[in-house]
């Protein structure tokens, strides 16, 4: 049934006691926010907790509970829309700069399947589920339905900056988040004038919402090309970088202030068209300028986040009841999974365990919560009711996913195991590009650095993941998640760089496992005296060479693992192996492949039947790739 919530229970209204009138409290307000919100973000960072909970808790202590925050400190609805709108056309427009259509194949059909069967699926399920759980009339639950599409860049990249996950997952989700927050947003805007303020028939609400995207891809696509041309030209001679930077971020929000002049929530389609078009441009600096984006959007975002959770209203969402418990499980537990399922069928990349964590971590973000306050703002100027619930529901489901998907992501994403191994690699060259490739083919996740723009777009082209920047300094390291590392390899061609990043590796973080590529022999000495396993490139070409001469068939074999047959080693963990010989093993062993060599302590042995294994063995597998895999998972199985 529908419950009598209050019309915005007083956030929204004009006669709050709260009210800062005076332009120096305006400026304590919005300075609060700031401070507190880059501070709770440095906190997130330490405790490796996506932001955004941060965030929802600090504008809840500082809207509902101390009403130090309300819609009046910004001035009205009116003033703090363009505020937000700005804000969130930067948040977007950093998305889908990083938005590389090379990415995006990464995740095959996948990614366009969550953004049509999935979008339709959780917009037909909640719309479904706000008129039946909650009593809202349908042209409302239309809006509820539509608005709690979006996922969206401001929740699902604090998350994947905390949670290591392999490149094709975190493309379909970002590419999620980036659509759907899009045409939510329109969709939602469109059904809001058309059928709730307005009674305007349903092929006239078509129209709009087809209007709406085509003026902003077309403002998106043009301020692309003034922006293009504008970094051709090279406006800023001597300062390159700098003036890269600007125009980027000028028109994100330029593209966004002409759309919405055109048309109401147009912006938004603006700022990603320009993002993802610009961001698959060929354009100097672009690292510098994707870095600059993701620095102001951390500003904004805790501004914006904060702000708007601030506007809370808790008690018209304690007023829905259960029934706005059950609307939140409905998204997380029954629509989510369901859209997931059907958007990841047939999808060999995804592992079903990578399959559960999508379908466990689909937080709403900054799209719906602001969005929903504007209109329950322009439903109460005009009389129109339901603004109470409308808010309400979606700040509940908002509440609700935030607080468990996002805020035990790193705790789902532990107990599922999906966080592959990490190996950075210093240098993406030929060297350091073929050992990725053969490192991620064996599913482990591995992180290239590389200073070069050259190399480092071509390691992207190939589908790996690149961090721009100079692998010897500290901080390039620790962008690279070298604290998440398990092992460091340097494999530039100089080696005076490959010995200050084992040096840097090893003694700022501790890191154990080190290799490093050694381009001439004489070298060889310095990486051993600091336990570096090196490889003398140099004797590799001529045992390469000599095993082509002695051993042709088992050298050809080898060069093609990865394509039908493999060798791997794994540390023997699996009880119910351990104190068995061989023979008595073989017939749990899959059929393809066999042991052939057990090692522990130094010493290596080929074995016979009658060779027992013991716990902490070292056994290596040769044979069929599938079935090496399969043995390996046997003997080596997750905790």
């Amino acid at each position: 049934m529908l419950h009598p919530v209050p019309a915005l229970g007083g956030v929204l209204s004009a006669g709050s006691e709260s009210v800062v009138e005076t332009p120096e409290s305006l400026l304590l307000a919005v300075a609060s926010i700031l401070v507190l919100g880059l501070g709770v973000q440095l906190m997130a960072r330490r405790l490796q907790i996506p932001s955004v909970v941060f965030y929802l808790v600090l504008g809840i202590l500082l809207g509902p509970v101390l009403e130090f925050v309300t819609l009046e400190t910004f001035g009205g609805v009116e003033r703090l829309q363009p505020i937000v709108g700005i804000g969130v056309a930067i948040i977007v427009f950093d998305g889908a700069y990083a938005l590389r259509f090379d990415r995006v194949r990464e995740a095959g059909s996948v990614a366009w399947r969550l953004v049509t069967v999935g979008a339709v699926i959780m917009f037909v399920g909640m719309t479904a589920a706000t008129h039946y759980l909650i009593g809202a009339d349908w042209n409302l639950s239309l809006v509820v339905g539509a608005l709690l599409v979006a996922t969206g860049p401001t929740v699902v990249t604090p998350i994947l900056e905390v949670v290591r996950v392999r490149e094709h997952v975190a493309s379909a989700m970002e590419t999620e988040g980036i659509i759907n927050d899009v045409t939510a947003a329109v969709a939602a805007a469109v059904i809001f004038e058309t059928m709730v303020l307005h009674d305007d028939p349903l092929m006239e609400s078509l129209f709009i919402f087809a209007e709406k995207l085509s003026v902003g891809l077309a403002v998106g696509l043009v301020t692309t090309g003034v922006v293009y041309v504008l970094i051709q030209t090279e406006v800023t001679p001597g300062d390159e970088v700098r003036g890269n930077q600007f125009l980027a971020l000028a028109g994100a929000v330029g593209g966004y202030a002409v759309a919405s002049t055109v048309t109401a929530e147009a912006g938004i389609m603006a700022a990603a068209t320009a993002g993802i078009a610009l961001g698959n441009l060929d354009i100097d600096h672009r690292h510098e300028v994707e870095e600059f984006a993701r620095n102001a959007t951390l500003v904004v975002l805790a501004f914006v986040f904060v702000a708007i959770a601030a506007l809370m209203d808790l008690e018209a969402i304690r007023n829905l009841g259960p029934d706005a418990l059950l609307l939140a499980l409905a998204a997380i537990l029954v629509f989510r999974p369901l859209l997931v399922l059907l958007s990841t069928a047939r999808a060999k990349q995804f592992t079903w365990r990578e399959r559960t964590f999508i379908a466990g971590v689909g937080p709403r973000g900054i799209i719906p919560a602001s969005v929903a306050t504007l209109f329950a703002a322009k439903m109460q100027a005009e009389g129109v009711d339901g603004a109470g619930v409308l808010q309400a529901a979606v700040f509940a489901v908002i509440l609700a996913t935030v607080a468990t998907q996002a805020g035990f992501a790193r705790q789902i994403a532990d107990a599922l195991k999906i966080s592959p191994m990490r190996t950075i690699i210093i240098g993406s060259g030929r060297v350091g590009r073929a050992l990725a490739k053969r490192l991620e083919d064996r599913g482990e996740f591995v992180v290239l650095v590389e200073d070069d723009d050259e190399p480092a777009e071509e390691a992207r082209s190939q589908g790996l993941t690149v961090h721009e920047g100079d692998g010897s300094e500290m901080s390039a390291l620790r962008s690279a998640g070298i604290g998440e590392a398990g092992r460091v390899i340097a494999a530039t061609g100089d080696d005076d760089v490959n010995l200050l990043v084992c040096q840097t590796a090893k003694t700022k973080f501790d890191i154990e496992t080190l290799y490093a590529r050694v381009n001439d022999p004489s070298n060889v000495s310095a990486f051993d005296s600091i336990d570096v396993t090196a490889i003398d490139s140099t004797n590799a070409t001529a045992t390469a060479i000599d095993d082509e001469i002695e051993r042709p068939a088992l050298t050809h074999w080898m060069n093609e693992m990865g394509e039908g047959h493999d060798v791997q080693e794994v540390e023997l963990t699996a009880e119910k192996f351990t104190g068995r010989s061989i023979k008595e093993v073989n017939t749990e062993i899959p059929s393809g492949c066999i042991i052939a060599v057990v090692s522990n302590g130094g010493k290596t042995r080929v074995p016979d039947g009658d060779t027992v294994l013991n716990e902490g063995d070292n056994v290596t597998f040769v044979g069929d790739i599938d079935a090496v895999r399969q043995a390996m998972k046997r003997f080596h199985p997750y905790d």
